[in-house]
């Protein structure tokens, strides 16, 4: 079976308004919650966007893949409540209307993983931990234009839980190299089927 591309807000402008126009009117109900999904007219990122727990549902209302849903929300919930209020519409604001998205998340976590100045890389000494995350880093690259399948995700995932635990002080930023490898080979298990 294929799979049919994706498009943000499934091409409409129209669809991006009323969405935006939704988390604008709850944001500015004070509506805007951490900690729960949706429950009588309060929710938090996803919940005000979809009106439900459903991540998936940004797939089939707003064109946008659940793994960003995902992310949003995990990001949501990490804010401040200050910035996390106005978190949903900046999101959703900063999506165009008709693009693929879908690689999306691929290079964000590359970005996460290996950024000078901002990726975990800046964090770890150990020399091993720093190639595992490099390499993790550079299979989510190539798997912007290339299938990476799930068994070189789990040798990466497996060489990056090697490099955590070596050192105590590279653990918990190799875990995260691991992390993001062992959601990639759930995510290449998920695409192959």
């Amino acid at each position: 079976m294929k799979k049919t591309t994706l498009l943000s807000f499934h091409g409409k402008q129209e669809i991006k308004d009323q969405y935006l126009n939704r988390l604008k009117a709850h944001a500015a109900a004070d509506e805007i919650i951490k900690g729960q999904y949706w429950d009588q007219g309060k929710g938090c990122a996803v919940g005000c966007t979809v009106h439900s727990d459903q991540h998936n549902a940004y797939e089939k209302e707003l064109g946008i893949p659940m793994i960003l849903a995902r992310l949003e929300d995990r990001f949501f919930e990490g804010m401040p409540n200050k910035n996390a209020k106005e978190f949903p519409v900046r999101f959703l604001s900063a999506i165009p209307v008709g693009v693929d998205l879908k690689n999306v998340w691929r290079k964000f976590m590359a970005w996460m993983l290996i950024d000078p100045e901002h990726g975990v890389i800046k964090f770890v000494k150990d020399q091993n931990a720093k190639d595992a995350i490099t390499n993790i880093a550079k299979a989510f690259e190539n798997s912007i234009v290339n299938t990476v399948d799930r068994k070189e995700w789990i040798k990466l995932r497996d060489e990056a839980r090697s490099a955590s635990k070596n050192l105590r002080a590279a653990a918990a930023y190799a875990d995260a190299a691991y992390a993001a490898a062992d959601a990639a080979a759930a995510d290449a298990a998920y695409a192959a089927a």
